[in-house]
């Protein structure tokens, strides 16, 4: 078959990061610049080019129409600031009207951008001639707790309004809002270490970005000096501190909030200091069992390295934006295997924050353990959830240096420039997660060579391709496929990651223990779909390790199949007892699931793996 012009394919391999690591899922991640301006290697595409099907699409429908839709704004999220009495309750009015416009930018369904004007107009309406908006009385503004954060991600969401839609009055009320908040810092600065009994950057949480992102809208040099001088971003040292005690120094969602803006501020303001947190934050995700197999980090909102899962794993909030660092660091490096980490969090941890139906958010998703929801829809993780269901259609795709990198597999299509007059309309047909087949369609405007980069996931141990049906090879060590061609209207790729069943070996508190995958999907066992095992403790069921296997013919509310598995009973002689108990395993977003673990015979058993995403502790 002719596959038309001559082609360049690559498998890369980066240098390793952490110099002291094996060669595994860590030694691929590229290291990073440590002098001069870090330009972006992608670069993230327009929102309104991209259309996203699948779950992820999904997700983002649900949200929009049975979240958003649903809520009471008036009562819950702007009523609060025109009310004569001030209740002082933070509200996230902010972060709503950032979602609001970013999913009515990517998606121009007019309900939606008039939700959007509705919500920044009222804003702005509730702003008092000294540019405060807030739901504090007077005389406890600034440095009540929470007060600082809700109006920080006020400044940043009009200054989104302005960046998505041009809105010169959202822009003035930002700036407004942004200067009363540096004059009051100046007259009546913070105590010191903390005016509270938390530290003072998870009080503030927010502020660095929001001044960021309205200093890229006006060019103004006070927000970016406040931010390096006042708040001294670059002097920022943050120390990994696991469980929540003393100051709660080691807030997940803080800390990875403030390692964003710093990276952020690295492009504008070079500092090799910058970069120090990110990098130790990335060393405890991957090799200092900072990340729970389900993609969630932290525990009652604090590091944690024990891999327990129970009542207060994963704060919806720190999975947001573990996300929006990842994609951070990947555009900046260039690095796809970011895109393993991100797929993790995503599929697992953060759509299992959510409730099918899309109504519910949780504040925390734990793996061992009955879950629930949060009750309100005001409050961050109910708001830092819609954020980040809006930002998640820019992580599919980014135009690279020479082209095009695809990064999470999900039905999708997006519309690419590629430079003078040409541009690529792509597409993906796959029913991933639930399944390993993709086909990529790839529709140049012109014949026009480029690089197509292909994220090869980390759990998939013989991926396939092929490309107009000729297949095409693949490295043992590799870090993404790259096919440099001249591609022609007509191109397809067709992409094979097979999807056997897991039994990964659980580590640290979960030792001996084993989680069932399949692909990047965490499965797990939910009381509700058993019946008869009422009573039972389920933790101490003996999974029969060559039992597991596709449930034939039963999928769950995403498409996904369904999986079967038998078990000793707690109590049982096993091996030489009959495993009676049938087991029915779901992936984790499933509602009510609630054992993710399971003991083995053999805890060293062959037949199990270590998880391909994290190396042992050296």
């Amino acid at each position: 078959m002719d596959t038309g012009p001559p082609v360049t394919i690559s498998s890369g391999m980066s240098a390793t990061f952490f110099p002291t690591v094996p060669v595994t899922f860590l030694a691929c991640l590229a290291p990073w610049a440590l002098a001069g301006a870090p330009a972006e290697r992608f670069e993230s595409l327009d929102a309104r080019a991209v259309t996203v099907g699948g779950e992820i699409g999904r997700r983002i429908q649900v949200t929009i129409h049975t979240n958003l839709f649903a809520l009471d704004v008036e009562r819950d999220f702007v009523g609060p600031f025109r009310a004569p009495e001030r209740t002082g309750k933070y509200i996230g009015l902010g972060k709503l009207i950032d979602a609001a416009a970013r999913f009515a930018h990517q998606t121009g369904d007019p309900a939606l951008l008039a939700m959007k004007k509705g919500l920044a107009a009222a804003a702005i309406a509730a702003q008092e001639p000294d540019g405060y908006i807030g739901t504090m009385p007077p005389e406890k503004r600034i440095w009540a707790l929470w007060d600082i954060h809700e109006m920080s991600y006020l400044v940043l969401a009009l200054a989104t309004d302005h960046r998505l839609f041009s809105e010169g009055a959202s822009l003035a009320a930002s700036r407004k809002l942004a200067d009363y908040l540096l004059r009051r810092w100046e007259e009546d600065p913070p105590k010191r270490p903390s005016p509270w009994d938390i530290t003072l950057h998870m009080g503030v949480t927010g502020i660095e970005g929001a001044m960021l992102a309205l200093h890229a809208e006006t060019g103004d040099p006070r927000y970016l000096e406040f931010v390096r001088a006042t708040r001294r971003l670059p002097d920022w040292e943050a120390r990994i501190a696991i469980g929540r005690w003393g100051p709660v120094e080691g807030h997940a969602y803080a800390h990875l909030c403030r390692c964003l803006a710093q990276l952020r501020l690295d492009h504008l303001a070079p500092d090799p200091r910058l970069q120090g947190p990110s990098r130790e934050a990335m060393g405890f995700i991957t090799r200092g069992e900072g990340m729970a197999i389900t993609g969630e980090i932290g525990d009652h909102e604090c590091w944690h390295d024990t891999q327990e899962g129970t009542v207060n794993l994963g704060e919806t909030c720190a999975t947001a934006y573990l996300v929006r660092w990842l994609d951070e660091i990947l555009r900046r490096e260039g690095d796809l295997r970011r895109g393993d980490l991100m797929e993790r969090a995503i599929f697992n941890g953060l759509f299992a924050a959510q409730s099918p139906d899309g109504r519910q958010i949780r504040y925390y998703t734990p793996f061992d353990g009955a879950r629930s929801y949060y009750k309100g829809d005001t409050y961050c993780c109910p708001n830092n959830y819609r954020r980040i269901i809006a930002e998640l259609s820019g992580m599919v795709y980014y135009r690279t240096p020479d082209g095009v990198a695809v990064n999470l597999y999900t039905a999708s299509g997006a519309t690419v420039p590629l430079g003078g007059d040409a541009s690529l309309r792509i597409r993906q047909e796959t029913g991933y997660p639930a399944s390993g087949q993709v086909t990529l369609r790839v529709d140049p405007s012109r014949p026009v060579r480029f690089a197509l980069r292909l994220r090869l996931p980390a759990w998939c141990a013989a991926p396939v391709a092929r490309l107009n049906g000729e297949p095409v090879a693949i490295g043992e060590r590799r870090v993404d496929l790259a096919i440099d061609r001249e591609w022609r209207a007509g191109d397809r790729v067709e992409l094979d990651f097979p999807m056997p069943w897991r039994l990964v070996r659980g580590r640290v508190n979960q030792a001996g223990r084993v989680a069932i995958m399949r692909g990047p999907l965490v499965y797990c066992l939910d009381p509700a779909r058993h019946p008869k095992l009422a009573g039972m403790d389920l933790r101490h069921l003996v999974l029969k390790p060559d039992s597991v296997a596709t449930a034939e013919g039963q999928r769950d509310f995403s498409g996904a199949p369904l999986g079967r598995a038998s078990a000793w009973r707690p109590g049982a002689w096993y091996p030489s007892a009959r495993a009676d108990v049938e087991l029915t395993l779901a992936p984790f977003p499933d509602p009510s699931a609630e054992v993710t673990y399971f003991k083995v015979p053999n805890p060293h058993d062959p037949a199990t793996a270590d998880d391909e995403l994290f190396v042992a502790r050296q």
